[in-house]
């Protein structure tokens, strides 16, 4: 396994792989990787000939008033697991690589991010949209790999590469989750005993909406109604946001019909939590 941390390293390595008729999977990150990252992981090995995994945490996507500073770092454990896993090549660029001095290009999405945590999030998907685009850029890689857990972001991502032109095809990977039902998130380690405890509660409203879904239930008022009730229970937790919209447009829906998205932000303690799950629904 290899590193570099400039994106003329990475191009050159890259482009080789390329140019040799070889294939190239890519797994960004923010790094303090955890299962659900290795599942990505995984699933790139298994379908390319060549990995890479970026870890960058992208000061853009963060508002004044969020984590940037005290989001969880561990390179070293980063490092281990990667190369356990078989990664071929890490991107561990510094912010200056990615933002040189006089940056100003930035890429903004409509539509799609008007929604759930583009709108407790307005700065966000900008932040999101303008680092991946930079890193698809540097790595050229034939296929990209994202978790639903971050399902709006798949979404716009997946857009984004369409609306673009973009030769990478994003590919999505299920939520991985604790032994518990709490989605696996690198945000989980902000958690108290006491909080970790509590923020179960939001995965199981997300099963408890699903199962209403299952069994018929198409009035999303009625799911969601459900599912804030299941959260208020703990009062550790406050809800951000619980909505349901379309899983391609990311408009709000009041009927659940075709591919929707289930999808709620809820704070425990101080730590921002979000989880999801989308159905397909007959009329």
């Amino acid at each position: 396994m290899q590193t570099a941390d400039t994106i003329k390293g990475v191009k050159e390595l890259t482009r080789h792989w390329k140019k040799s008729g070889r294939t190239v999977g890519f797994v960004p990150t923010m790094g303090f990787l955890h299962e659900g990252h290795l599942s990505l992981i995984k699933a790139s090995i298994k379908e390319n000939d060549h990995t890479v995994v970026s870890i960058f945490v992208n000061p853009i996507q963060f508002a004044n008033s969020e984590d940037f500073a005290s989001y969880p770092k561990d390179f070293g454990a980063d490092e281990a697991l990667c190369k356990s896993a078989g990664v071929d090549l890490i991107f561990y660029p510094a912010a200056d690589e990615i933002y040189p001095p006089g940056f100003s290009t930035y890429v903004r999405m409509e539509g799609l991010t008007a929604e759930l945590c583009g709108k407790s999030r307005p700065t966000h998907f900008q932040g999101v949209c303008t680092v991946v685009s930079k890193l698809l850029n540097i790595v050229a890689p034939d296929k990209a790999y994202f978790g639903q857990k971050d399902a709006q972001q798949l979404a716009v991502i997946s857009r984004m590469a369409l609306d673009l032109d973009m030769d990478t095809q994003i590919i999505g990977c299920p939520t991985i989750r604790e032994a518990d039902g709490l989605a696996k998130s690198s945000r989980n380690a902000y958690l108290s005993s006491k909080e970790r405890q509590a923020a179960v509660v939001i995965s199981k409203a997300v099963f408890g909406g699903e199962r209403m879904v299952a069994q018929g239930e198409r009035n999303a008022a009625a799911v969601l109604t459900t599912m804030r009730a299941i959260i208020e229970s703990e009062p550790l937790a406050k809800i951000d946001y619980i909505e349901a919209v379309d899983a391609v447009t990311i408009e709000k829906i009041e009927t659940l019909c075709g591919r929707v998205l289930v999808a709620v932000a809820v704070f425990v303690g101080e730590t921002r939590l979000i989880d999801n799950f989308i159905a397909s629904c007959e009329g």
